[in-house]
């Protein structure tokens, strides 16, 4: 929903530099006009920003939009003081009570703000404990209150760990008298139930405490794993359980992926949006108890940042959708719904919008049924040619039923509306009854703002009279009485106001005191226009170049000295029909009692809300609605489900028994007609027992069914794009883009482009608009409904509904067809922001230049010349840097000189700030989750050196671990990071056809390295035998070259897997028998260096787009490879599976086969590749059972399998040949299952079970401190996964240890395993700890040890706190409750030294033996002894230093823990920091697309051509 605020320019919140100002510069006195109004003129240094009444009072407040100093009038404005008892220097925001006219508050940044409850008159300091959150989503709604209880207040804030900060909400019952209490963590927003005096639960304790929140899956979440939750008692915890529930939205379960609540009168509408699509769901409560997905038309879906909701009538939900494809110059459909809000219909196409998602529309003040919209007239010009709008004004007077002119005499007037706000509150009403002005022009089409005049009507918007000429801000008081009108310029030069006493029919003038000459800003009065007072602010100098502010008081008190008596007043209906008589709104008319136009008398009824008389009519069709399951076509309302069966009806099984049901219509709710004799239209009908049945599911065959489809022209393979539906739309298809070409030493030659809605059951050709041919096909990686068609010139084709329509944008250049790198690259979160890098040529001179859209084409602006690349960085999901920063690499000079060096260049908002240069000599960068990676060269050395950022502006060397010595280094390979450490892959041998290297952990934030495993296969590419299992935490699988010491033999290949992210490594353990049942020539239990199964990897894949596994596929892992020391040759490979995420592996086909995965996992289909062959094999048992499928009676070759991506589909497509033609099968497995699966709290009647991941090596199966459970179908259920399962089912915490924990900022890894302080540097300031987390009482002096952000853990080992504790600022007297000295403290202290000496010895012993010697990445298991890296000697001295090094953290963490617990039971606090976002719930793991594989995919799954690798841009040896 858009509201509307303050216009004027939008000082910065949290301002660096803050400006003491001197305002009240001078005061001009009261000037009275002979007959006119009192104007009295204050001057100020810095804009009156958000200006405010304290309702039904003529007291006003603004603050100072720079210097901060908040002013204060109690006269309606004639005079100002600052506010006394804040610090005004700290004021950072005003923010008035949305429903207690006494009340308002004053932000600062930190947690001590300040509140009035009598309308600024005292001000007292409050406690929010968490400090005001500057998110740029949350800065104006930091606070939510609650619409019947002014004491009830939600405030956002957040606490940071570094750059990494997430949000909080806080709560308070009682007003803040007291400091807020915690209310819930990791929340994007939390919102009262009773956030409108209109909606109720229909349950008083409900309305009283229940508070809905939308909470982030994780710090680094994207909104896509968001979820609604929902608390009666504020999200506190019972037996250690959190006491909240997700709403089924559904009918079939809750729904991740919601993004914003909105409230509209009596409804709540939660909107929802899904990975891979801009689809969203829209659901809708009356009691957030019973949700409903609200249905729109078909041609006009809900898509993200395309919608706007309305302000909407009690009855009814109106939501303009943007439908232009042109985005520069939108349009949109305005949909209402019928009274539950479930159903929309078309009210108004082409209506006029802009590019900030406002929308003409405005209902008249007070009254039902009468609104303005402003429509496109040409919109098909402006959408095929790009022409102009010419639009025009439009109004109804029965509830958008019809439309007419507005008129002013027989000549239509059109009106600037909500899209060109040049004033605060609403653009054309009050609440003065039935008066209504607005700027605008006659004739046929609306003119240019600076081209208008005003016109008034008093009646509603029926007639229209015109006014004062030119554009003017305006404004009504004493219910209508006076009309003020002042005229807008963007100069200095206005001198006087103009005000009418009679509706408009005419206007006097009265000159600015002084000859003062101004330029208007804003106009206003008190919130229901009874007053006499008026506040004008304007600009001193230029609208453009202002050199200073006036606030201006304009009273018309004394005007007329008489008050108005009844025969001055008159009754006015509000509607009238074309006779004149009355007409009815939601069955009755409504009357006003107002004073007449020509009356020389004021009515002086200061804040007194005029209201309405309402008189009921005869009930009539408009009164009736569809009733619900029904929907509108025509004149009739037709089924939308089948019809319920009352009770006892329809027991036989005779389909043409009959029963009493609805009629198909009913009263709007809220409707007050007067029923009449006779039957009604929502009176009960026969209906048959079949019409409630609804269309019979189809039956089950048992069968699989295929389709084969043949493509000509003598092409061998196949080019092919899903484009996949999101979770949130309703629609089967499976929607494929392929193109057959050929390719092979003599020839290259592509074919047409086609396209599928059904899996590839049909095809058919795509028909551009234009004949220019296709180079490539680029989808949109973050959202799959669309996809770009590259010709060789400047024109792109592309689609944004999945290949249903096509449209084309022309870029400024032509793209480089001879780079390997796409030419677009695309942002995370606003889908129609492109950056085209386009090939320049000046003669023989050419350049790449980068071009940055923000409307999907329509116009450009350039962002760099001389650049070889430039990238979105910014996203949602990413807080700790600016979401719209873009990062280039581009050359230092704009030539194309050999010596001239590349820089790595960034800017937070472009274009409004321009590229600043971040690095100098830089090779290359890659983006990689949260990290910025990059490589820049050392040119005397001739090697590189790695860097890491996550804000895009500072970078960080890399700090690799001692004794890890690469002299030369030519490449770095950045690898998958999704658990919030980069995997970096450095090159320890360059020769070709040998080269391997080391795989290097860093921290949290990219800078400091460990080694996670050395001798790592990659190719003479530098791509990297690395994969992840994909859905899992912490799985990983490489290959390992174990003859690193030999010069001379090819390269003997191990796989080894680690199931604890890196951390530890072991072999694949093999399977005992092979396919018939026969023993492997080796054997082993776990895998060993002699026997062990080995997987060909990302090396040597066809296509590296194909991944071992998939993320719904939750556990199951396919390889291809062979048991044995070694892995072997991949023509003698078999297939391998394991289903426990490789604790277990068995052989499941002899040969090279390619797999699929369908239905989440419940279907595996394998196909033989590059054989001859009939059919395909599958299994419904996660590989216990196979069976075969003969699709073709001939003998063909496939090429691949593959399904949709998210694994939800039960359609598979077979690509492969027969001899010279190339043909797809479609493979469906519906029939195999016709009913849906059902998950229940009882297992044994689930048909899912939960499945732990083993994590062989981590204490107690946790890894990032919890366990993960999952919901996996059991193999034995006949059922189908309809919706998309929610695998990750719960999350248990664990205790911490040593892997929760690594080295604090400027600390690094030593060689014993202690963090040590980085030469030269400090450590952070501790104290820092208190300032982010409020309700901290006490901070720790730095051990050189800090919670990794992924870790859950709770208590157990905790070396970030094992030194010695001081007070928080302000926490003192808590400190000393918890830390006080009893005899007991003594005795530990004093009587028992040697006791605790002797138990740290042990402590150490038991904890620390393990970790002598070389340090791996949370290694916990024993020393091998027999390890060719770790000597006896080695050991012996480390041991010293390590057992020297730990003693001290050894005691501070024991008397840690026994002081303590003498504070827990003395009544100390927590000393944790309840609400410290490292111990909230437990965090979603988030996979995002990688970026390494240059020009040919990644290590998840990604499309192809896609992923750099940082050091050579080609495949030479550099």
């Amino acid at each position: 929903m858009k509201a509307r605020g303050a216009s004027g320019a939008a000082a910065p919140i949290w301002s660096a530099a803050i400006l003491l100002l001197t305002t009240l510069l001078w005061a001009v006195p009261a000037v009275r006009a002979e007959n006119g109004p009192t104007i009295v003129v204050k001057e100020f240094e810095n804009p009156p920003n958000n200006l405010n009444y304290f309702r039904g009072t003529n007291v006003a407040i603004f603050q100072e939009a720079y210097g901060r100093t908040i002013w204060k009038s109690t006269d309606g404005g004639t005079s100002w003081s600052k506010v006394d008892g804040i610090e005004h220097d700290k004021a950072a925001a005003l923010v008035m009570h949305e429903y207690d006219s006494n009340r308002a508050y004053i932000l600062s940044a930190g947690n001590v703000h300040w509140k009035t409850h009598d309308r600024g008159e005292t001000w007292q300091t409050f406690s929010t404990e968490a400090y005001t959150s500057d998110f740029p989503d949350t800065i104006g709604r930091w606070m939510s209150f609650h619409a019947t209880d002014p004491n009830k207040i939600l405030f956002t804030g957040m606490e940071c760990d570094g750059l990494f900060c997430e949000e909080l909400v806080m709560y308070t019952e009682d007003g803040f008298q007291e400091k807020a209490k915690f209310l819930r963590g990791h929340t994007q927003a939390c919102w009262w139930a009773k956030s409108s005096p209109l909606f109720t639960t229909g349950n008083e304790e409900w309305d009283d405490r229940r508070v809905l929140c939308i909470v982030r899956g994780g710090v680094f979440s994207p909104q896509e794993e968001n979820r609604l939750l929902i608390s009666d008692k504020y999200f506190s915890k019972t037996d250690g359980v959190v006491q909240e529930y997700e709403p089924n939205l559904t009918g079939d379960g809750p729904m991740q992926g919601v993004i914003s609540i909105v409230e509209v009168k009596k409804y709540l509408l939660v909107a929802a949006a899904a990975r891979n699509t801009a689809e969203m769901a829209l659901f809708v409560t009356s009691d957030t108890q019973t949700w409903h997905r609200a249905v729109f038309p078909q041609d006009h879906p809900l898509l993200k940042a395309s919608y706007t909701v309305l302000e909407s009538t009690n009855y009814s939900i109106q939501i303009d959708v943007k439908t232009s494809r042109r985005l520069s110059k939108p349009m949109g459909t305005l949909l209402t719904s019928n009274s539950n809000g479930t159903y929309f219909t078309r009210n108004v196409e082409h209506t006029n919008r802009n590019m900030e998602s406002y929308v003409d529309f405005e209902k008249v003040s007070g009254i039902q049924g009468i609104f303005l919209v402003n429509q496109v007239e040409n919109w098909e010009e402006v959408e095929e040619e790009g022409k102009d709008k010419k639009i025009r004004t439009r109004i109804t007077f029965d509830d958008g039923r019809t439309f007419e002119p507005a008129k002013a005499g027989d000549e239509e007037i059109h009106l600037h509306s909500v899209t060109e706000l040049n004033n605060v509150g609403p653009v054309f009403s009050s609440p003065a009854p039935g008066l209504v002005m607005g700027n605008g022009n006659l004739g046929k089409h609306l003119k240019g703002y600076w081209e208008s005049r005003l016109y008034i009507s008093d009646d509603a918007g029926r007639t229209w009279i015109e006014g004062p000429e030119g554009p003017h801000k305006y404004e009504f008081g004493d219910q209508g009485s006076i009309l003020l009108a002042i005229r807008d310029s963007k100069e200095a030069n206005v001198t006087e106001i103009e005000y009418s006493l009679d509706h408009g029919k005419n206007w006097e003038t009265a000159k600015l005191p002084n000859d003062l000459s101004v330029c208007p800003w804003t106009l206003t009065t008190t919130q229901d226009s009874s007053s006499l007072k008026f506040i004008l602010t304007a600009r001193k100098g230029s609208r453009a170049s202002p050199t200073g502010f006036y606030v201006i008081s304009i009273d018309f008190e004394g005007l007329h000295e008489d008050t108005c008596k009844e025969d001055d007043m008159e009754d006015w209906f509000a509607r009238v029909d074309d006779d004149g008589k009355p007409s009815c709104v939601m069955g009755h008319t409504q009357k006003y009692h107002r004073r007449k136009k020509d009356s020389k008398c004021f009515i002086k009824q200061e804040f007194k809300d005029v209201r309405p008389e309402m008189t009921p009519c005869e009930c009539g069709n408009a009164d009736f609605e569809c009733d619900f399951n029904f929907v509108a076509d025509g004149d009739e309302c037709k089924p939308a489900a089948p019809v319920r069966v009352p009770e006892g009806a329809c027991k036989a099984d005779n389909p043409d028994e009959t029963f009493k049901g609805p009629s198909s219509w009913r009263l709007i709710p809220g409707n007050e007609c007067k029923r009449t004799e006779g039957d009604q239209k929502d009176k009960q009908k026969e209906w048959k027992c079949s019409d409630a049945q609804g269309s019979p599911s189809t039956p089950g065959d048992d069968k699989v069914g295929h389709v084969f489809t043949f493509f000509k022209g003598g092409f061998n393979r196949f080019e092919k794009h899903y484009l996949e539906r999101g979770e949130s739309n309703n629609e089967a298809d499976g929607t494929i883009i392929a193109r057959p070409y050929k390719s092979d030493r003599d020839t290259y030659g592509v074919g047409d482009v086609f396209i599928t809605h059904n899996h590839g059951k049909n095809w058919t050709k795509a028909k551009f608009p234009g004949d220019e041919g296709i180079y490539s096909i680029v989808t949109h990686p973050y959202v799959k409904d669309m996809a770009f068609f590259l010709t060789q010139g400047k024109k792109v084709f592309y689609t944004v509904d999945r290949g249903r329509h096509f449209d084309s944008f022309e870029a400024r250049d032509p793209p480089d067809t001879s780079s390997s790198r796409p030419p677009l690259s695309f942002h995370p979160d606003s889908r129609d922001w492109l950056i085209w890098h386009g090939k320049k040529c000046n003669g023989g001179d050419c350049y790449m230049e980068a071009s940055l859209s923000t409307d999907r084409g329509d116009s450009w602006e350039t962002i760099q010349r001389y650049v070889e690349k430039c990238e979105f960085t910014g996203s949602s999901a990413y807080k700790f840097r600016n979401s719209t920063q873009i990062v280039c690499l581009a050359r230092k000079r704009e030539d194309n000189e050999e010596k001239n060096p590349l820089q790595l260049l960034y800017s937070d908002e472009f274009p409004k700030y321009k590229l600043s240069v971040a690095l100098e000599d830089v090779s290359n960068f890659a983006t990689m989750a949260e990290f910025i990676v990059v490589a820049t060269e050392n040119k005397t050395e001739k090697t590189l050196n790695a860097l890491a950022s996550v804000n895009g502006k500072d970078y960080a060397p890399a700090r690799f671990p001692y004794n890890f010595e690469v002299p030369h280094t030519n490449a770095y390979t950045v690898l998958d990071s999704s658990t919030h450490a980069v995997n970096l892959f450095v090159v320890t041998e360059e020769e070709r056809g040998r080269r391997y290297g080391s795989i290097l952990k860093s921290n949290s934030n990219g800078t400091s390295y460990v080694l996670s495993i050395p001798g790592v296969n990659c190719d003479d590419s530098y791509y990297v035998d690395f994969e992840k299992m994909l859905g899992l935490e912490g799985v990983v699988l490489v290959n390992t070259v174990e003859n690193r010491d030999s010069d001379s033999e090819p390269k003997r290949l191990q796989t080894r897997i680690s199931h604890n992210d890196g951390a530890a490594w072991g072999f694949l353990p093999p399977p005992e028998r092979d396919l018939d049942g026969n023993p492997f020539s080796c054997h082993s239990e776990t895998g060993d260096e002699a026997c062990a199964l080995h997987i060909h990897g990302y090396t040597e894949r066809v296509d590296h787009g194909k991944t071992y596994s998939s993320k719904s596929a939750i556990g199951i892992m396919f390889g291809i490879g062979n048991v044995g020391p070694i892995l072997g040759d991949l023509k003698d490979a078999d297939t391998f599976m394991t289903t426990d995420a490789g604790l277990s592996w068995k052989m499941v086909k002899k040969g090279s086969w390619t797999w699929s995965f369908g239905d989440q996992g419940s279907i595996v289909v394998l196909a033989q590749r590059n054989t001859q062959s009939k059919s395909v094999s599958y299994s419904l048992d996660r590989g216990d059972t196979w069976e075969n499928y003969v699709f073709s009676d001939k003998d063909v070759t496939i090429t691949d399998i593959t399904t949709e991506r998210s694994g939800a589909s039960r359609n598979f497509i077979l690509w492969g040949h027969q001899k010279e033609k190339l043909f797809t099968v479609n493979l469906d497995f519906s029939g195999l299952a016709t009913e849906q699966c059902k998950d229940d709290e009882d297992r044994d009647k689930s048909d899912y079970e939960l499945w732990l991941p083993t994590h062989p090596l981590q204490p107690n199966n946790c890894l990032f401190g919890h366990k993960n459970y999952y919901l996996r179908k059991k193999k034995d259920r006949k059922c189908y996964n309809g919706d998309k399962l929610t695998h990750l089912y719960r999350v248990e915490d664990c205790e911490c240890t040593r892997q929760d924990f690594e080295c604090d900022y400027n600390f690094e890894m030593h060689n014993h395993g202690q963090c040590k302080l980085v030469e030269g540097l400090k450590p952070l300031d501790p104290v820092q700890v208190c300032r982010e987390n409020p309700d901290e009482f006490e901070y720790y002096e730095p051990s050189g040890f800090r919670r990794i952000p992924l870790t859950t853990c709770k208590g157990g080992f905790e070396p970030d706190k094992a030194l010695t504790p001081h007070p928080c600022p302000g926490h003192e007297e808590e400190f000393e409750r918890a830390r006080g000295v009893s005899g007991v403290t003594i005795f530990f202290a004093v009587v028992a030294p040697i006791g605790f000496a002797s138990l740290a010895g042990w402590w150490v012993y038991r904890n620390w033996r393990s970790k002598f010697g070389q340090i791996r990445l949370g290694e916990q298991n024993g020393l091998d002894s027999e390890s060719p890296w770790v000597k006896y000697p080695v050991v012996a001295v480390s041991a010293v230093v390590a057992v020297v090094g730990t003693l001290p953290l050894v005691v501070g963490g024991l008397w840690r823990s026994a002081s303590s617990a003498l504070g827990r039971a003395r009544g100390g606090g927590n000393g944790g920091g309840r609400y410290s976002w490292l111990r909230g719930s437990s965090q979603r793991r988030y996979t995002t697309r990688s970026s390494f594989a240059r020009g040919r995919g990644d290590y998840s799954i990604v499309d192809e051509d896609e992923g750099e690798l940082l050091g050579d841009d080609s495949d030479d040896e550099m």
